[in-house]
């Protein structure tokens, strides 16, 4: 993969933290001049990448960190990767179904996976239980390629 340019950060999973995560994100993909529906676009996908790390991977409060990758790529592409060291997830197929929440008392939507999907042009999940979950987002920015 070669990359461009390249943002690391990590910081503790909590709720305050979550918008810190997507205007850092949208501030780095600046640099490919993006439209601005294009940055709406990654807002939300992260948002929901690092809502879902705080909100299922600690549970109880546990203490935890998230840690976001961001590249700049070839072609005017983003790769964003969202990594936890949380409870990680049982059957990824499952949990990528609309509507389901590994939280349903909570009255969670179930459509984090699904939200991510379609703000993105790739999404991959990997996880194992006990051990964290890692989510690979890639977008293909058109603004910027004109």
């Amino acid at each position: 993969m070669n990359t461009l340019n390249e943002l690391k950060c990590t910081f503790p999973a909590r709720s305050e933290n979550e918008g810190f995560a997507r205007t850092m994100v949208c501030a780095f993909a600046a640099q490919l001049d993006p439209t601005v529906e294009e940055l709406a676009d990654l807002r939300t996908a992260v948002s929901e990448a690092v809502t879902n790390s705080i909100v299922h991977a600690y549970r109880n409060d546990e203490p935890g960190l998230i840690a976001v990758t961001v590249r700049l790529l070839p072609g005017n592409v983003i790769y964003i990767r969202i990594t936890d060291k949380g409870c990680g997830i049982a059957d990824i197929e499952q949990a990528m179904q609309p509507l389901f929440s590994s939280a349903p008392a909570e009255e969670r939507a179930g459509l984090g996976f699904t939200v991510m999907q379609s703000f993105t042009d790739r999404l991959a999940v990997r996880s194992m239980p006990g051990r964290g979950t890692t989510v690979t987002m890639r977008k293909k920015l058109q603004h910027g390629a004109e």
